[in-house]
């Protein structure tokens, strides 16, 4: 049994579907299992976002998983879990927000005998900021909670995910700008959210693995912001450019769209600290290479397929 948190949000919906495609042949399954015999289990607020194909074939579990009850009903009889934390800019404090909400969940994996957890975390562990890095920090906290508890546990280490590009389309589109606070020049890995839930997969069907490990997921190639923008503007055939934003505007933005004082704050530290070098922690070294070994999404890839056509669209 598999169970996936966040089986609604954007790696945790693509994790969930890879599971149910994993099928040699393409062939049927009966309810609650991936065409290999893996039994799933979801668990989500609302059942009614599931699509319906997708409800159909996994047993729902409605709750939200920083919930005790929840988490128990879920954990009963799984081997192994996906955990995401949901995002929440109203915490009141990064702690509550990541390690508070997890620690409901520690609690239940070693008391249904869980052997498996994989996790959605980020880059940056070991390097000279990542004390001070914000959410990466409190992301980082909650992985040495999930190890804790002795499960086999493996906390996928991600930069800065493509996907978030698209937050900005109104302004590339409309203006032809992308923004953001780092360096223009500074080159950092940039991954597809796609390749973070295809990791995930391997890891939750291939479950020969044990201890405590990350799993650094870098994407093909790091890129600046002046990269990024030169390739938008490439793909979708109209000047681009990247305009850099200070973390005071930033912050600004981030309370005017409703966002707490300690998100806030974790997100300017975050975003500090990529600019001191956060994600320049891992090499690009052959045995870490083998661990995502298959052909990543290229930022221009993910620029004709998914971006091109938000823009377009």
């Amino acid at each position: 049994m598999i169970v996936i948190t966040t089986p609604t949000g954007d790696i945790g919906s693509q994790v969930l579907n890879n599971l149910l495609d994993n099928a040699p042949n393409g062939g049927e399954t009966s309810s609650g299992e991936t065409p290999g015999g893996e039994k799933l289990r979801v668990i989500v607020r609302d059942p009614a976002k599931l699509p319906g194909s997708v409800r159909d074939r996994v047993d729902v579990v409605t709750g939200s998983h920083g919930d005790a009850d929840t988490v128990d009903r879920a954990f009963a009889g799984a081997d192994a879990v996906f955990w995401v934390i949901p995002p929440d800019a109203r915490a009141p404090s990064l702690e509550a927000a990541f390690s508070g909400f997890t620690r409901v969940a520690a609690r239940a994996f070693t008391a249904h005998g869980v052997k498996h957890v994989v996790g959605v975390s980020a880059l940056g562990r070991g390097t000279a900021v990542a004390g001070r890095a914000g959410l990466v920090t409190a992301s980082l906290a909650m992985d040495d909670l999930i190890a804790s508890t002795g499960v086999a546990y493996r906390a996928l280490a991600n930069p800065s995910f493509m996907d978030n590009v698209l937050r900005q389309v109104r302004s590339i589109r409309d203006n032809g700008v992308y923004g953001g606070t780092v360096a223009a020049d500074r080159k950092a890995p940039t991954a597809a959210t796609r390749d973070i839930a295809a990791v995930a997969t391997r890891l939750l069907l291939d479950r020969s693995w044990t201890g405590t490990d990350s799993v650094p997921v870098l994407g093909p190639e790091d890129l600046s912001a002046n990269d990024m923008a030169r390739v938008m503007a490439k793909v979708l055939g109209r000047p681009v450019r990247y305009e850099r934003q200070s973390l005071d505007d930033f912050g600004a933005a981030l309370a005017g769209y409703g966002s707490g004082p300690a998100f806030v704050e974790g997100m300017l530290d975050m975003m500090r600290a990529k600019d001191e070098g956060l994600d320049d922690g891992v090499r690009r070294t052959p045995q870490a290479a083998g661990q995502t070994s298959f052909e990543q999404t290229t930022f221009e890839q993910w620029c004709e397929q998914v971006l091109k056509p938000a823009v377009l669209g």
